[in-house]
């Protein structure tokens, strides 16, 4: 009997028999949260909140670059001087930098040999009138005797021909004594023009040779403004432009200047233009040398200024996003750039007056993003 009770009593279930149901019912029910997280992801990126950006109406406005320049202060006019006789230089009486007036004497060189050629030119001037005081006393004899007719035509004639001659030789004398005067005064090298000596090349006895350089002056009077400028810039300024010209070390000395000279060929060696601004009635306080700004404003033209943080890219070509009032979707308009400056964009093709163009967050945004725009509501 205890046998058959052992035997028939039921047997709990076998655990190889329950492992399969049970782990897959744990893995659903693991796998139950993460369906429901995803879902939620899901939902959540549907109803994605709008991007905060901000943003601008687009206006036109006058835009008229303005391009500056650093320059000098040149003399108008550059005077080389120089001795018109050969010698050694007796005398340096100026120095660079010196302001001298007109007439005022520069240098002199040794005049002895002047001072011989004079000597010698007067002796052949005695001499050539006391030829000519003889030769017109004979003359006037032979006159006489030939109206009483004790002379002949020919001795007549002669008297008279050298009575011409010794003139001519008498006017020679004059003439090479007044050259011999010039030479002599030539020994001096005077300012033809007040001015500021600039270079000088020469130191007292030194042999210098007739037309060589001595000093550099430059003439007193209005001033130039002397910039090397791009080519391009050459290029696109207007006509004869209005230059304001700024002293560096004090602003407050301006003057007003127009462009006097262009030079035809561009400089090999800082690949530029040179030009000169005449500067009329310069002011005193703009000396040789002193280093100015030149500002000069082109022709005003409509376009639309933007924040730098405004413009983007596509495809390599420069883009705004612009705003649907509507919807507050986005979209990108390409646009044409007309200049940059200092922290703004100048563009003068692609937009219109009135549009919303995003100024601030344009990095978080895509093609058909809705935004809210910051202070709107306010």
């Amino acid at each position: 009997m205890n046998r058959n009770a052992t035997s028939s009593a039921p047997q709990p279930p076998s655990p190889r028999l329950l492992s399969f149901p049970t782990t897959r019912a744990m893995l659903v029910f693991a796998a139950l949260p993460l369906l429901l997280t995803g879902c939620q992801k899901q939902e959540a990126a549907d109803k994605k909140l709008p991007v905060m950006v901000r943003a601008e109406t687009v206006a036109m406005a006058d835009y008229a670059p303005r391009t500056s320049l650093t320059g000098v202060i040149a003399a108008r006019t550059l005077n080389n001087l120089s001795f018109r006789v050969g010698g050694r230089v007796a005398e340096r009486l100026v120095d660079v930098g010196q302001h001298v007036d007109q007439g005022a004497v520069l240098a002199r060189i040794d005049p002895q040999e002047q001072e011989s050629d004079l000597r010698s030119a007067r002796a052949d001037l005695d001499a050539a009138q006391a030829q000519l005081t003889q030769a017109a006393a004979t003359f006037e004899r032979q006159k006489t005797l030939l109206a009483q007719g004790f002379t002949t035509r020919r001795e007549y004639d002669a008297a008279d021909q050298a009575s011409k001659v010794a003139q001519g030789s008498l006017d020679a004398a004059k003439s090479a004594l007044a050259n011999a005067k010039e030479n002599l005064s030539f020994t001096e090298l005077k300012a033809g023009a007040a001015g500021v000596i600039t270079a000088r090349q020469v130191e007292a006895g030194q042999v210098v040779q007739a037309a060589q350089t001595v000093f550099t002056i430059a003439e007193d009077g209005d001033r130039d403004a002397v910039f090397n400028v791009q080519e391009t810039l050459v290029a696109r300024a207007p006509a004869s432009p209005a230059v304001t010209i700024t002293l560096l070390s004090d602003p407050q000395v301006k003057a007003m200047g127009k462009v006097r000279e262009i030079s035809p060929a561009v400089d090999p060696a800082s690949g530029s233009i040179r030009v000169k601004v005449a500067i009329p009635d310069t002011p005193a306080g703009m000396p040789l040398g002193a280093a100015v700004v030149g500002s000069v404003s082109a022709k005003p033209a409509k376009a639309i200024f933007l924040p730098w943080q405004a413009l983007t890219s596509s495809e390599g070509k420069p883009v705004v996003w612009i705003v649907d009032p509507s919807t507050k979707a986005v979209a990108t308009a390409p646009v044409e750039v007309l200049a940059f400056d200092s922290g703004v964009v100048v563009i003068n093709k692609g937009l219109q007056e009135g549009q919303s163009v995003v100024t601030a967050g344009g990095q978080l945004l895509s093609p058909g993003q809705t935004v809210e725009i910051m202070g709107a509501g306010q």
